[in-house]
């Protein structure tokens, strides 16, 4: 089978011999070729691709259709290439692994000091952080980057880095989640497509053109650098085949905002939009003050409304879920649930949109934090098949790869479907007590009546969660498991509250009692949410709270998939101020619960009968 898209001769071994037609014998020509390798599905290492001395290196710039900073002319992005030497010496055309990043160039200083004082109180103005110092530019010639270089190009494939915009060597502006961070990227695969222009230098109209390559694209990256292949993804680029994005950011409102409340990703407290830009701004110095002035102070400071948290066309316009209608390329996401920096919605959102449209999508999930993509032998199933054209089967297996609790993130679990298709939503419901541990129970008790908690930003969750006793939140929790319970989706919280302050923040948590297991703080947290009272009717246009006067609110808690072991108690906890992800307003806001009108949806495999099992209520 010859390699989709190929010319000058490239052939492609399916096993350990390169392929020819039947019947006939490899020319001398042919049999001295370097030849990609494919065995089982993947591509492999090659003898004549691994020496390094022999690759080629070298960097350019691109010609995007853009002009972000002001200076009349067309951005160049700044780009490095590997690639095996026989795309020179053997007319050898290859595909490309590609990663593109702002950090390429450096990252600001992340001393607090910088970032906003969450000591605010809600619906005021904030006062003014500290702006970072300027970052001096670096010499990024003629590579910026090694990431994959050791992986694929000795398996036969080119790897090209790029700086984003107004970042390292490329000219333009940071915009933070704006048009030009995905445009920049589809210019390069338009470069390697032979639709854009490359050059040899900055200023320069020496033109280098990409005739090794395929056109064919695979991008990946974690975080930020996970965000820009969904990006670039989101304009429908040709060539850009198949994207892997690890913990990926797909809606700035989603991560610095919930459900119209100010709230921080976990481990930056108070950072927002305007930080990170800071924090990335390493490009051209003389353009920097343009860029700040433009887009720093003038699109993101006056749109990004700290003050209500509410969602607007700011927002809107950096929603890459709203942004599907062109979207073409194979995605492979990768997540961890007990990612409180780019929460777990991020990637599920996503990976249920593209199912519902029919692109070719699976998920890959595991159990610890930040970061962390899929088995290297996954991914390359992924690039060979989207990639390279080999019809090896990937898109007819397991949508859903789960590393369970105990095991290692090689060996994931497959299901049909995430959440898992046999998952069902249960309603527990709330009896008094939640100051100390009320109850969690499938059966509304009726009559139990109001519960309050007093606010205290002061006090972390974890705190709040382990202790006995808490006039500062209300905690409810089931009977102790009999048997392991099973979650698969994301919980749904609807709660009836009243608050003696016209705003107040609302956190709730969904954690696993007693607080021992496993030793570590995220072990016990199964998932947690967010909301502004004052959005319960709109999350564009929250209006202030009438002390005293009830509201009702429902919303979604961070999707999960975690099997709770028998011996633990699932426990919902209602509190007001988050010290690790809210602002931070005086202490001393009173929220009441009305405890007939809240209840927990669970999706729980199994369902109802599953919940009883485990609640030892079988039989009754």
């Amino acid at each position: 089978m010859l390699l989709r898209g190929i010319s000058r001769g490239f052939s492609l071994a399916l096993g350990l011999w390169p392929l020819t037609w039947p019947g006939a014998a490899p020319s001398a020509q042919e049999s001295s070729r370097t030849v990609p390798v494919v065995v089982d599905g993947r591509m492999q290492i090659v003898e004549g691709f691994k020496d390094r001395k022999l690759w080629i290196q070298h960097d350019l710039w691109v010609e995007t259709e853009f002009d972000s900073d002001g200076d009349g002319e067309l951005d160049r992005m700044h780009v490095d290439v590997t690639r095996p030497e026989q795309t020179d010496t053997e007319d050898l055309t290859v595909g490309v692994i590609y990663e593109t990043s702002p950090y390429y160039g450096g990252l600001g200083s992340t001393n607090k000091r910088y970032f906003w004082n969450p000591r605010q109180e809600l619906g005021e103005l904030p006062p003014l952080r500290n702006f970072h110092p300027p970052m001096e530019q670096r010499d990024l010639r003629p590579r910026m980057a090694t990431t994959h270089v050791d992986d694929w190009v000795p398996r036969g494939f080119a790897v090209v880095h790029s700086a984003s915009p107004g970042t390292g060597l490329s000219e333009g502006c940071p915009s933070i989640g704006g048009d030009n961070e995905a445009l920049a990227p589809k210019a390069v695969i338009d470069w390697l497509n032979g639709r854009a222009k490359g050059y040899a230098s900055l200023h320069g109209d020496e033109e280098v053109e990409a005739y090794w390559a395929t056109g064919k694209v695979g991008m990946t990256g974690t975080s930020f650098n996970g965000t820009l292949p969904i990006a670039c993804a989101t304009t429908g680029v040709d060539g850009l085949e198949a994207i892997i994005p690890v913990a990926p950011l797909t809606s700035y409102y989603h991560y610095y905002r919930s459900n119209g409340l100010v709230r921080h990703p976990g481990g930056y407290m108070g950072e927002d939009i305007d930080v990170i830009f800071d924090a990335i701004l390493s490009g051209y110095p003389e353009r920097r003050e343009y860029c700040r002035t433009t887009v720093r102070d003038g699109e993101l400071l006056e749109n990004f409304d700290r003050v209500s948290g509410d969602y607007n066309d700011f927002w809107d316009g950096r929603n890459y879920r709203k942004a599907l209608k062109n979207y073409r390329a194979a995605t492979l996401m990768s997540h961890a649930w007990n990612d409180w920096n780019v929460m777990s919605d991020h990637s599920v959102e996503i990976y249920r949109a593209l199912q519902d449209k029919g692109v070719p999508a699976q998920a890959y999930f595991h159990q610890g934090g930040h970061g962390g993509p899929p088995p290297f032998a996954q991914m390359n199933r992924w690039f060979t098949r989207y990639v390279s054209g080999i019809e090896n089967d990937v898109e007819n297996d397991a949508r859903s790869w789960i590393v369970r609790e105990e095991d290692r993130p090689s060996e994931p679990t497959p299901y049909d479907e995430y959440p898992h298709p046999d998952a069902a939503f249960v309603t527990l419901h709330l009896t008094a007590g939640g100051n100390g541990i009320g109850g969690l129970s499938t059966e509304a008790a009726g009559r139990q009546g109001h519960e309050l908690l007093i606010d205290d930003a002061s006090i972390s969750g974890t705190e709040l969660a382990r202790s006995e006793e808490s006039d500062n939140r209300l905690l409810y929790g089931t009977p102790k498991l009999v048997e392991e319970l099973h979650i698969s989706g994301a919980p749904t919280i609807s709660v009836r509250i009243a608050c003696s302050t016209a705003a107040t923040n609302l956190s709730v948590w969904l954690v696993s009692l007693p607080w021992t297991r496993g030793g570590r703080i995220t072990d016990n947290i199964i998932t947690r949410g967010w909301a502004d009272p004052q959005n319960h009717a709109s999350l564009s246009a929250g209006d202030p709270l009438e002390p005293g006067e009830f509201y009702r609110m429902a919303f979604e808690l961070r999707p999960d998939d975690q099997i709770i072991p028998a011996g633990q108690s699932i426990a919902l906890m209602v509190f007001a101020s988050d010290r690790d992800f809210t602002l931070w307003p005086a202490p001393g806001a009173e929220l009441t619960l009305d405890l007939d009108a809240t209840a927990l949806e669970l999706p729980v495999v199994g369902g109802a009968e599953a919940v009883r099992r485990a609640f030892g209520l079988s039989g009754q």
